[in-house]
């Protein structure tokens, strides 16, 4: 697969984190409005469409065997899909937002985007030391 020489973990990785911080917005989004007269909490899907990006999903891979074939790549956007939580309770003003499972997404959004950059961290990291340090005997 021709990627132009870009690390396909590094794209990942940026993914997730866009992913995780849009996720965090509709999170706090519904925590914010918990007691908003018929609001309905919302969720985001983006994990089936990541796994799928990274060729890890239940879908087989696109083999790149023209070059007019469109072929997604680790670094091409991942499209999530932003709805209505359908697994929301109505309250009596017509409110879908649970705040305790609201605060406990937000907390695990929060580890996994934490995860996600500790790891591109170190990934960079590597890549740092391979162009200042590893390069010594030519």
């Amino acid at each position: 697969m021709g990627d132009g020489g870009f690390d396909p973990v590094i794209g990942a990785l940026n993914s997730s984190l866009n992913l995780r911080l849009l996720n965090q917005n509709v999170i706090s989004s519904n925590i914010a409005n918990a007691d908003t007269p018929g609001y309905k909490a919302k969720a985001v899907e983006f994990e089936s469409a990541l796994r799928d990006a990274l060729g890890v999903g239940d879908t087989l891979p696109t083999a790149e065997s023209d070059p007019k074939h469109i072929v997604h790549h680790v670094t091409d956007p991942v499209e999530p899909e932003i709805y209505d939580d359908p697994n929301g309770v109505e309250s009596l003003d017509g409110n879908t937002v649970d705040r305790a499972s609201e605060m406990a997404k937000l907390a695990e959004n929060q580890l996994l985007y934490d995860a996600s950059a500790e790891m591109l961290k170190r990934k960079l990291g590597m890549l740092k030391y391979a162009i200042t340090e590893g390069g010594g005997n030519r």
